[in-house]
């Protein structure tokens, strides 16, 4: 689910922009998954990252930031007492590799 609507609203692609080559691919390819883990993921572009949730109560368990150019900064939480995961991804392989954390945080997260 996108959150947010109408013409104020960003769109993912604004990101795409900002990015090479393999960051672009990356990017698209961490999005569908993270939509693909449940109905009740919640995705909002914001200017300078997009933030994925659970439910409507904004639960955040993941955050993109493109970085200028060649990375993508994540943010994994897994709740709140918990300090955020913070990875660099700069090929496709790194990004497998968080996978697997993201959707453990998406299980945990209350």
């Amino acid at each position: 689910m996108m959150f947010g609507s109408g013409p104020n609203r960003i769109p993912f692609e604004s990101h795409l922009e900002k990015l090479k080559e393999p960051s672009r691919t990356v990017i698209v390819d961490l999005r569908k998954f993270v939509v693909s883990l449940g109905s009740n993921v919640i995705e909002e572009v914001r200017p300078h990252r997009i933030v994925y949730s659970k439910t409507m109560n904004f639960r955040i368990f993941f955050e993109i930031e493109p970085t200028t150019g060649d990375s993508l900064m994540l943010s994994i939480r897994y709740g709140r007492g918990v300090p955020p995961l913070s990875l660099r991804v700069m090929t496709i392989e790194d990004a497998e590799r968080a996978k697997k954390q993201i959707a453990e945080a998406y299980t945990k997260i209350q």
